[in-house]
């Protein structure tokens, strides 16, 4: 995933940077920069420990939808707009359960949450219509995880140019619609019930 996607000609060999070239590093690697995100990485909103009574996963079904902004539940396992989006739409699916390793999950958990993502997928299709998704979870603080404690998968929505120079120079990512109204938009598609798992969506909560 890349901000400026620069182009690799079969057999052309990188020219050395001058002093003023500020450009990508030309590895063949693509990359999505968010500096936006560096506010949270930097501390604000993240839970002090790894406890339950500090995990904002835990708290957030406890409450409302449209204050915790989540957008589905299911038995086992909800989805929930990402704060920090990498993109309008990135949401997260994760279980109920205070559980940090994938393999920790139960079964039913783990089909749940399967589940749950193909559900996402299509909601954001029918939605927003983007060309593409990143999909996928960071185990352990060292892999990325931004609450490690609380396993939690992401669904970013892409478009062909959403990198582009605003987040990589101006430091600002431009997202069109508020994470209200990106949860309205989304709870208001997702399907009454979970074909996968027969799971309808406020769980029995």
């Amino acid at each position: 995933m890349s901000g400026h996607e620069a182009e690799h000609r079969e057999g052309q060999r990188p020219t050395t940077a001058s002093a003023g070239d500020f450009g990508p590093p030309e590895d063949g690697l693509q990359r999505l920069w968010t500096p936006h995100r560096m506010v949270y990485i930097g501390g604000q909103d993240k839970p002090a420990d790894g406890s339950v009574a500090q995990c904002p996963f835990c708290r957030i079904p406890a409450g409302d939808d449209e204050s915790g902004l989540v957008v589905a539940r299911g038995a086992e396992c909800y989805a929930v707009l990402n704060l920090y989006p990498y993109n309008s739409g990135h949401l997260m699916v994760l279980p109920y359960r205070h559980v940090s390793g994938y393999v920790e999950l139960t079964a039913s958990e783990t089909a749940e949450l399967a589940a749950m993502t193909q559900t996402a997928i299509r909601t954001l299709t029918a939605v927003y219509g983007p060309a593409g998704y990143n999909i996928g979870m960071n185990q352990g603080e060292v892999a990325g995880a931004g609450i490690a404690a609380h396993l939690h998968q992401h669904v970013v929505p892409r478009w062909l140019g959403d990198a582009n120079f605003l987040p990589v120079v101006g430091q600002t990512k431009a997202l069109p619609e508020l994470l209200s109204d990106t949860r309205a938009r989304l709870a208001a598609a997702w399907p009454d019930a979970d074909p996968a798992t027969g799971a309808e969506p406020d769980g029995g909560r």
